[in-house]
C-alpha cells in the first residue's frame, strides 16, 4: 500500500468515527513504544542509467529490490491534550538493484537506512477510545552504500556513507485499549539521499503498541453521594394570603428519556418536560428559574464547557416552546465544576459508570441526569 493510498484509507476512517464523542487519555506525561512494518523505497532506474551511460556503458535490464522491513522505537512527551513532542531510533531496511550492463557485467547497489528523528505530533480525540494524529519532524539519516561490479563492471568506491538531516512527515490512527496502553496505525514519509547524490524518500507504513507511565493504579469501588429519590412534580395549591410562593420539588429525568447519544438535541416526545412546562404555567409568580448544564471531567474541557451549555439552553428552549415565559428561565452551562462524586478508576468504562453522578442538568430543584456513552 503506497504512503497517499492509507493516508486516504485513515481520512476515511476518521470521518467514520467523527460521530463519537470527544474524549482525550492522559493531558500530560511520559510515553514510550514501538513500531513495526513495510517499508518501500523509490528506485530512480532512469538515473542508474544515465550514471551507466555516463562511464560508457548501458542497462539492458535493471531489477529492483524496493521493499524491506522497517521498525522505530521512540518516546515522547504529552505536553498537553493535543500536542505532544516524539523521538527514537529508525530502522528503514535495506533496497538496492541490480543492473545488467551492455558491456556484458552488473552493477550490483545495496543501501542500508537508520537513523534518529525528532517530531512535534498533533492529535484530535474522535470518541472515546479513537484518535487521528499526524506529525512534522526532521530525521537524521545514516546512507551506507555498497556497490559491486562483475564482467566489464569495475567499482571504484565500494562502500561509501553519508549522514544528512531532512524531514519527515506522518499520519495516524491511535485506539487505546486502556489508560495506559494504545495500538497505533500509520504511514510516514522520510525524505533520505543516498551518498552517491542521490535524492529519494521512503515510506513505511506500520503498526506498533504505546505505554503510558504513570497511569493511575486501581482503586477500590468510589463512594458514591447517596441517591435522591425520584418524586413526582407537586403542583401546590393557590396559597392563602401572604403564604410564600409555591416551589417544586426535586425531580430526576433518566438519560435516554432526554438527549441521543453525544446530542443536546431533545428526543421527542418529552412527556417529563411537558409536565414540568405544565406546571410553571400554572404558577407564574414562580420566576428567576435558573437551567444548569454539568458534565464530568473526560474529555476536553472546551468541549464540556460547550455540551453543557447547549444542554441547559436546549431545556430552556424546550419549556419556553410550551409557553413559559423565556425571561423566567436562565441557561448556563459550568462543564466540569462541581463534581458530585471524585473516582480513580483505570479502566474507562468503569470511569465513566463512576463518573455517571456528575453528568446532570439541574433545573432550580429540578434535576434532570443524562449518563455521557
Amino acid at each position: 500500500m503506497t504512503f497517499s493510498k492509507f493516508s486516504r484509507a485513515l481520512g476515511v476512517a476518521g470521518l467514520a468515527i467523527l460521530s463519537g464523542a470527544g474524549v482525550s487519555a492522559q493531558d500530560s506525561g511520559w510515553y514510550g513504544g514501538a513500531n513495526v512494518g513495510r517499508s518501500a523505497a523509490t528506485i530512480d532506474d532512469e538515473r542508474i542509467n544515465r550514471s551507466l551511460l555516463g562511464s560508457g556503458f548501458s542497462a539492458s535490464s535493471i531489477n529492483d529490490d524496493d521493499r524491506s522491513t522497517g521498525y522505530k522505537i521512540f518516546g515522547g512527551y504529552q505536553l498537553n491534550r493535543n500536542f505532544a513532542v516524539e523521538g527514537g531510533y529508525f530502522d528503514l531496511g535495506n533496497f538496492g538493484y541490480t543492473a545488467t550492463t551492455v558491456p556484458a557485467g552488473t552493477l550490483d547497489g545495496r543501501i542500508k537506512l537508520r537513523g534518529l528523528n525528532l517530531d512535534l505530533v498533533g492529535s484530535v480525540p474522535l470518541s472515546e477510545k479513537f484518535s487521528v494524529f499526524g506529525r512534522a519532524g526532521l530525521n537524521y539519516a545514516q546512507a551506507r552504500d555498497s556497490f559491486s561490479g562483475t564482467g566489464a563492471v569495475r567499482v571504484t568506491n565500494p562502500n561509501p556513507r553519508k549522514n544528512e538531516t531532512n524531514y519527515k512527515l506522518g499520519l495516524g490512527l491511535q485506539y487505546a485499549l486502556s489508560e495506559s496502553l494504545a495500538v497505533r496505525a500509520e504511514a510516514e514519509r522520510y525524505r533520505v539521499n543516498d551518498a552517491i547524490g542521490n535524492r529519494g524518500h521512503i515510506d513505511l507504513v506500520s503498526v506498533g503498541l504505546i505505554y503510558r507511565f504513570g497511569g493511575k493504579a486501581q482503586a477500590p469501588a468510589p463512594r458514591m453521594a447517596a441517591a435522591e429519590p425520584v418524586r413526582e412534580i407537586v403542583a401546590v395549591a393557590p396559597p392563602p394570603p401572604l403564604a410564600p410562593a409555591p416551589r417544586f420539588e426535586k425531580y430526576t429525568l433518566s438519560a435516554t428519556e432526554l438527549f441521543a447519544f453525544d446530542s443536546a438535541e431533545l428526543r421527542m416526545p418529552q412527556a417529563r418536560l411537558d409536565e414540568i412546562a405544565s406546571a410553571l404555567g400554572r404558577h407564574a409568580e414562580v420566576s428567576d428559574i435558573v437551567i444548569t448544564g454539568y458534565t464530568d471531567r473526560i474529555g476536553a474541557s472546551a468541549y464540556n464547557q460547550k455540551l453543557s451549555e447547549r444542554r441547559a439552553a436546549a431545556v430552556k428552549t424546550y419549556l419556553s416552546g410550551k409557553g413559559v415565559d423565556a425571561a423566567r428561565l436562565k441557561s448556563r452551562g459550568k462543564g466540569e465544576a462541581d463534581p458530585v462524586v471524585t473516582c480513580t478508576d483505570r479502566q474507562l468504562p468503569a470511569l465513566i459508570k463512576c463518573l455517571e453522578p456528575n453528568r446532570r442538568v439541574e433545573v432550580e430543584n429540578i434535576t434532570i441526569e443524562r449518563r455521557v456513552q
